[in-house]
């Protein structure tokens, strides 16, 4: 099932959604279709992660010192 949803863009945008769908060989309704399906997935994903990161923040699972160390270390010998 499908749903129709009307919305204003930028004339600059729906020129570049153009030359996409035509370039990929298909309808700007597609190219829109993909294009907000990525978003809600990458937003879905970024939600899910914080809300896990809020109720270990909540039970008190933290990083102790050693551990934030170890990262910090590690980041730091690939910086230099």
């Amino acid at each position: 099932m499908s749903t129709t949803i009307s919305m204003r863009v930028d004339d600059e945008l729906v020129h570049q959604l153009d030359l996409l769908a035509t370039s990929m060989g298909r309808s700007r309704s597609y190219v829109v279709s993909e294009a907000i399906q990525a978003y809600v997935r990458e937003q879905a994903w970024q939600v899910k992660e914080i809300q896990e990161a809020l109720r270990e923040a909540d039970a008190g699972d933290f990083a102790d010192a050693a551990e934030v160390n170890a990262v910090l270390s590690k980041w730091s010998a690939h910086a230099g």
